[in-house]
């Protein structure tokens, strides 16, 4: 089991780390599954996920207090919109377009119901 929460880590923060030159994908939420799983399987790299510079911090904020910045609520949100905004410009049917639509909406809706730090 230890090989599979290894494996999970390394994957996700593949993930992670592409989502710091990729602005579709998301980085933080990558890095705290890679935290959660090496966790279980290497807590010396979930700890320097942690321990990092820049991600560190939010991540540190998130497992406390289940903080989530401001400034990360306004990116996330922003970029659900373009993505429906996206899918309307490209005509896709009404029925996927509501579907994501309705997504967004309640992962915003958790999403603005965090505290922010």
């Amino acid at each position: 089991m230890r090989y599979l929460w290894f494996s999970m880590g390394w994957l996700t923060l593949g993930l992670g780390v592409i989502g710091v030159f990729l602005p579709v994908l998301p980085t933080v939420p990558f890095l705290l599954l890679a935290v959660w799983a090496f966790a279980r399987s290497s807590p010396r790299l979930g700890a320097r996920i942690m321990r990092h510079p820049k991600f560190g911090p939010p991540i540190r904020a998130w497992r406390k207090r289940g903080v989530i910045g401001r400034r990360a609520k306004i990116w996330a949100v922003s970029g659900m919109a373009v993505g429906i905004g996206w899918t309307i410009w490209l005509g896709l049917d009404p029925r996927m377009i509501a579907v994501q639509v309705l997504g967004c909406v309640v992962v915003a809706a958790w999403l603005l119901s965090r505290p922010e730090s």
